[in-house]
Formats: C-alpha cells, sequence, structure tokens
C-alpha cells in the first residue's frame, strides 16, 4: 500500500496530537518532527522512533516527505506554509491559517502557484455530530434553517499568547456557519472586550446574517469555569442541539425529542485520515484555503466591527 510520507511542524499542545494520530494512520509514513524546543522535539522523537530536527529548512534538506502538517504558534503559521510550499511540500495548517487574511491569501496563492496541496485545520467540520447536523439540514429534516447559536466558551488556555478568542477560539463558529448553510454571510455586528488579558480580547458576542434571512448568533470566551462547546440550529420543523465535546445531539420537534446513539470518534483522527486520503488520491479537500482566508475575513470583521461598534457589511 502506498503511504504518504509526512513530517509534523511543531511538538507543543497540539502538534503532539498530531503525531499520535499519524503514527497509527496506516496510509501515513511518519518520517519527522521539528520544534525550536531541542527538548521537545527530542522527547518526541524518542517516543515515535522518528527523526528530530529544530529548524524546518534543515528538515527539507534533509528528508523526503511529501507533505508537512504545521501546528506552530499562529504569528509563525504563515512563515513555516511558505517554507514548506516553496520546498515543494503539500500542507495541513492548523488554524486560523495565518494572523491575518492578506498572509492567509498568500498561502493560497502560493499552493496554487505550486500545484500543491493546502488545508486549514478546521476540525469541527469533521466531528461526527457536526456531519450528521448537516446531513439533517440538507436531507430538509428540520424544514428551512432559520438560525443557528455557536456556544464555545472555556476558561483562560495557559497554551496560548499571540492572538485573541475571536481568531482562536470564535473562528471554528464562524467557519461552521458558513458550512451548514452553505453560503457566506453579508453582515456582521459584534462586542467584545478584555477582562483578564491586556494584549487580546478574551469575550465577544457576534451577529451574522446571510443573503435569505438566515442569521447566526456566535459567543465565544476564556472567562468561564468549565468548557461548553455547542451548537443549536433552529429550522422551521425542528430544533437540533450539538455538543461538541460528547457528540450528541438532540433533536426537537413539535411532538418529540429524540436523541439518538452513535459511537464516539475522534474528529482529529477523521480530519487527518481525509488529509492523507486526499492527497494519496488527488481527491478535493472537505477545507480548502479560500475557506480559511474567509473565516479570517470574517474574524477581521468581527474585531473591526468591535472596535468601532458598528455593522459592517462583508464582500467575500
Amino acid at each position: 500500500m502506498k503511504k504518504l510520507r509526512v513530517a509534523v511542524i511543531g511538538a507543543g499542545f497540539w502538534g503532539r496530537n498530531h503525531l499520535r494520530v499519524l503514527k497509527d494512520l496506516p496510509e501515513a509514513d511518519l518520517v519527522a518532527v521539528c520544534d525550536v524546543n531541542r527538548e521537545r522535539v527530542d522527547s518526541a522523537s524518542r517516543r515515535y522512533g522518528i527523526r528530530s530536527y529544530v529548524n524546518s529548512d534543515d528538515l527539507y534538506r534533509k528528508e523526503d516527505v511529501d507533505a508537512v502538517t504545521i501546528c506552530v504558534w499562529s504569528a509563525e503559521l504563515y512563515s513555516e506554509s511558505i517554507k514548506a510550499l516553496n520546498a515543494g511540500k503539500h500542507i495541513f495548517v492548523e488554524k486560523p491559517m495565518a494572523s491575518q487574511s492578506k498572509e492567509a491569501e498568500e498561502i493560497l496563492e502560493t499552493a496554487k502557484s505550486q500545484n500543491l496541496y493546502l488545508t486549514v485545520g478546521f476540525i469541527e467540520r469533521f466531528n461526527p455530530a457536526v456531519r450528521r447536523l448537516k446531513k439533517a439540514i440538507d436531507d430538509g429534516k428540520i424544514g428551512e434553517p432559520v438560525s443557528a447559536t455557536g456556544k464555545r466558551v472555556s476558561k483562560w488556555p495557559e497554551r496560548l499568547g499571540d492572538i485573541g478568542v475571536v481568531k482562536d477560539t470564535a473562528i471554528h463558529d464562524i467557519d461552521l456557519m458558513r458550512f451548514i448553510f452553505n453560503e457566506d454571510p453579508i453582515t456582521v455586528y459584534a462586542r467584545a472586550g478584555r477582562l483578564r488579558h491586556r494584549r487580546f480580547e478574551d469575550y465577544v458576542q457576534v451577529m451574522l446574517t446571510f443573503p435569505d434571512g438566515k442569521s447566526a448568533f456566535l459567543e465565544a470566551n476564556w472567562l468561564t469555569p468549565y468548557k461548553v462547546r455547542q451548537l443549536i440550529v433552529t429550522g422551521s420543523e425542528a430544533i437540533i442541539t450539538v455538543d461538541y465535546i460528547t457528540q450528541e445531539i438532540k433533536i426537537d420537534t413539535s411532538n418529540q425529542t429524540l436523541i439518538p446513539r452513535y459511537r464516539w470518534e475522534e474528529p482529529l483522527k477523521m480530519e487527518l485520515k481525509h488529509f492523507v486520503d486526499s492527497v494519496l488520491n488527488n481527491d478535493s479537500f472537505l477545507v480548502t484555503g479560500m475557506d480559511g482566508v474567509k473565516a479570517l475575513k470574517i474574524a477581521e470583521a468581527i474585531l473591526e466591527s468591535a472596535e468601532k461598534n458598528k455593522l459592517l457589511e462583508l464582500d467575500l
């Protein structure tokens, strides 16, 4: 069986999960890992029996890899993505893809010019509960969709330090609203602030409107004492509630409440398998580089709306 030779750039909190999953994927051949922290990268090297590097330039010179997954700090996503693409590697770049939409656009254009695959780590699209919700909407099971509400709140994540809650956390729900409604929002209004962090916003509330009257409401913060990851979609015939963490779905109609039971599956495993399979089979990605660009543009509009305290029109 042909395998995709892959390396992981970044061995921190999320990069370690990439290493674990890729090592177990039969379709992947995990070759190497790179991280600026020598102790951390050597630990990953010993654990998975792969070669380690502290500079990705060295990795690309010495290793024959087909693709890389990029799990570095948000401020470094752009430079590492461009470096990998210029080295001729297909890339999976974690959200938010880059610090700014202009950088994301350059990554996208570079991938196109090099004829290389590019996908972005919007993991919730691979959450089995979201996939079932999307199918129910597309099959007309809830009637005409009217609105969606996403809630993504938790304590302050110690691992962060280079972006705020909008680009790190709310960006998942920004992408999901485009995904489940199959269209781009046309206006945004947001309120945001800083209570525990001086450099970046740590809470935000957002309203997005869509061309045919649908609306989306997003709440994200790093202030609450416990984690909530929830999506509610209201239709003309039913309401569907999804818990991202437990993957439980609840369907409320006028005369009954249904809670189907499904086996829990790891979204990251499904996401990385999709990346590996798509590259090996020359298939299209569920998440494109343009999805990453648009999510960042919406995130930037959210921050601008909150700063100016005004409704903004979007042109995506």
